[in-house]
């Protein structure tokens, strides 16, 4: 079997499940290829075993980068793409050359993505009315039509229910949460106050705000590490002064030295730096929203608070703070929880088994 993996963005979630899964893909017998935005980004799957060419989709109305994909998909059985313009572009070319299509929607438009398994979510501030019924309207029906082209794969249940509920076909909707592979235990360091960070985009729908605002509420010694760049964080460093917080921007492994991963997302579908957390034994507060419950077990892996609940993440906060052994034990079940549930190589045997269920079927 030969699947041609499509990707077009830089950087971000995406690129990092493709990092961790078509090498395993590949370790289980299948011939895969990945064809990505940039010859850096190509050379660095070729370090990692895989085989991989550089093509550049600019924008939605390139229809000279899309062509290129045309030929590169000559002979793929499957083709799985991974963002919104290798979904629309790289569908039409593996369908053009008789290969299934796999498309995995990552995530929703920010604007609506708080909706992910929370009906009742406010609208962003500054958001139109008319934005909002395009996107519900138009471009979830434009995604829904998209998705007859082959099949989805949604990372988290709560995503999939969402996509049901607005027209997308039930039985093109496939649920594979994304993989991690189990890192070193991160949570060795001893601090004298607890040191919680965030990664994430600094954005208002990533919740910063509300942690900085849960800072100032919370009784015990408390340091906040912040990694991620944004349109927010000008507005953000503004709100943090007085805090022992430290804006570090985009850094490789955000991990290392923290007590507690937070994340105090408004809306969200599987983090990645979730899994991360968990597969490095670091205990994880988030907030009950999307697909974040799936991986966080309540009292067991970590702790979930409401969103937009400020005192309600100091609380947690500070039960941490005053309890190492339970940040360690949480830690523990984390890392269990991810290798029993959300392994790198279990999701690529999952991967594989669509992959041969579609290429067995008339669908």
């Amino acid at each position: 079997m030969r699947v041609v993996y499509i990707s077009t963005i830089e950087r971000g979630g995406p690129l990092t499940h493709l990092r961790q899964l078509v090498p395993r893909v590949a370790a289980e017998g299948v011939d895969v290829e990945v064809v990505c935005g940039s010859e850096e980004l190509a050379e660095s799957f070729r370090r990692l075993g895989v085989a991989a060419r550089a093509v550049e989709v600019a924008h939605k109305l390139d229809v000279r980068g899309a062509s290129r994909l045309l030929p590169l998909v000559d002979g793929a059985d499957v083709v799985h793409t991974h963002d919104r313009r290798a979904g629309l572009f790289g569908r039409l070319a593996g369908r053009l050359r008789r290969a299934r299509v796999v498309h995995t929607l990552h995530g929703m438009p920010e604007e609506i993505a708080a909706r992910i398994g929370r009906d009742d979510a406010p609208d962003p501030p500054g958001v139109s009315r008319g934005r909002i019924a395009w996107l519900e309207h138009g471009y979830l029906r434009l995604e829904s039509a998209l998705t007859r082209l082959g099949h989805v794969v949604a990372p988290s249940q709560a995503m999939a229910d969402f996509m049901v509920a607005h027209g997308f076909p039930s039985q093109l909707v496939h649920v594979i949460p994304y993989g991690m592979e189990i890192g070193e235990n991160a949570a060795q360091t001893k601090h004298d106050r607890l040191v919680a960070g965030v990664a994430a985009n600094l954005e208002y729908w990533k919740g910063i705000d509300v942690l900085l605002e849960a800072a100032r509420l919370v009784r015990s010694p408390l340091r906040l590490e912040i990694y991620g760049v944004g349109s927010k964080q000008a507005e953000l460093e503004r709100q943090a002064e007085g805090l022992d917080a430290h804006f570090n921007g985009f850094v490789q492994s955000p991990l290392a030295g923290l007590d507690v991963l937070v994340q105090p997302s408004r809306a969200d579908n599987l983090p990645l730096a979730i899994l991360e957390a968990m597969a490095s034994g670091l205990p994880v507060i988030g907030t009950r929203v999307g697909g974040i419950p799936e991986l966080v077990v309540d009292g067991e892996t970590g702790l979930l608070v409401e969103p937009e609940r400020p005192e309600e993440l100091a609380v947690a906060l500070d039960s941490l703070a005053a309890d190492r052994e339970r940040r360690l034990e949480l830690g523990r079940r984390g890392r269990e929880r991810v290798r029993e549930h959300f392994s790198a190589d279990g999701i690529a045997r999952r991967t594989v088994a669509l992959y041969e269920e579609l290429c067995g079927s008339s669908t």
